[in-house]
């Protein structure tokens, strides 16, 4: 798959995404939900990356919700467009603590005391455009999630989610992508 192709399908699964019927995005996304909380992974991890679900993508904020509830530590990505990287940035309150970011997507407020260091991430669950089956992830061009994967431990565990159009046979792979350890899908 040459980078035509890639864009084409990342093209085709961003309209599937902005597509899709809100009440049966929230219908999968609970689903997705479920297996993830019930994963030993995610019972284990005392502190998670999370994303903040957009345009249509696998919606994380009952999952948010839901994990600062049980007492777990959550971060959300905060982009440094400058920098080229985002930087996890703790988070206890949806509500007060996100504003909207330089790709139109919430993110943390306040930095100040509050930026996680990669070490401490137990679990980051990321979001994609399309994944395959080896776990390989598109993601929509920009490289963040690639770079900022590579820096996490090996004692990190990466989920992508998905909505069961977004997994595909292959996806082209480089020497710069990063898959996750798996991908949950409705």
């Amino acid at each position: 798959m040459d980078i035509n192709s890639k864009q084409d399908l990342r093209k085709r699964i961003l309209t599937l995404l902005r597509e899709q019927k809100e009440e049966d995005r929230l219908v999968k996304s609970l689903a997705i939900m479920d297996k993830l909380f019930q994963m030993q992974v995610f019972q284990d991890a005392k502190t998670v990356l999370f994303f903040a679900s957009f345009n249509g993508e696998v919606h994380t904020f009952e999952m948010i919700k839901k994990a600062l509830n049980l007492g777990k530590k959550v971060a959300l990505p905060k982009i440094h467009k400058l920098m080229n990287q985002f930087l996890p940035i703790l988070v206890t309150n949806l509500d007060e603590d996100l504003q909207e970011g330089p790709y139109g997507i919430k993110e943390p407020k306040n930095e100040k005391e509050q930026v996680l260091q990669n070490h401490d991430i137990d679990l980051a669950i990321v979001p994609g455009v399309a994944f395959d089956r080896q776990n390989n992830r598109l993601g929509r061009g920009g490289g963040y999630y690639d770079r900022f994967l590579k820096t996490l431990p090996s004692t990190s565990s990466t989920i992508g989610l998905a909505f069961d159009f977004q997994i595909v046979d292959t996806l082209p792979c480089q020497e710069h992508d990063v898959p996750v350890t798996c991908v949950l899908t409705n």
